[in-house]
């Protein structure tokens, strides 16, 4: 939840029903859940006893979208909540989710375009393609210049060095070409 901005503080009534003091209406489950996506807070606090009942309906908002078939959190999640409620080390759990989800907010960007390169995995693979047939062209240009910048059917621009070394790195050269040709 965000520290930096007041919360809409919705009261329940005695009949369970969920009265915004700001716009002197009742309100449903379905329109909390829509203030919280358009990124408001909400607190739902017992309008008699002053509680705070925000998990209680938050909870029952998240069990409305499961009974509808929309998966909110994965069924193993679920199972470790249950588990770990009444564990001595039952606060780790909470911690965890709430750290989690601040970093999923903070790096939300990010964190779809990774999951989006591990669900598509040509998407990985495009990058690390183009990169493979631009060092190909490259070694094919070098091998067509014969390793010397011209084209081996050019004459030498100028004879230097000694011409048996360059003899022996054209023959290595001559080497190496024919072992990839044969791969």
């Amino acid at each position: 939840m965000s520290t930096e901005k007041e919360p809409l503080i919705i009261k329940r009534y005695a009949s369970r029903r969920l009265y915004n003091p700001e716009t002197s209406e009742y309100v449903t489950l379905q329109e909390i859940a829509e203030f919280i996506r358009a990124g408001k807070d909400v607190r739902i606090i017992d309008r008699k006893t002053g509680d705070d009942l925000t998990r209680q309906y938050l909870v029952q908002i998240i069990a409305d979208h499961e009974s509808k078939g929309e998966e909110v959190l994965p069924l193993d999640v679920l199972m470790e909540v249950v588990r770990t409620y009444n564990n001595e080390g039952g606060e780790v759990v909470p911690r965890f989710l709430d750290m989690s989800f601040r970093m999923l907010k903070e790096n939300q960007s990010q964190i779809v375009e990774n999951m989006r390169a591990m669900s598509d995995p040509m998407f990985a693979f495009r990058g690390f393609e183009r990169q493979q047939k631009d060092a190909i062209a490259s070694f094919m240009e070098f091998w067509t210049k014969g390793g010397n910048g011209q084209m081996r059917d050019e004459a030498p621009k100028e004879a230097t060095g000694d011409d048996s070394e360059l003899d022996r790195i054209k023959k290595q050269l001559a080497e190496l070409q024919s072992k990839v040709s044969n791969l």
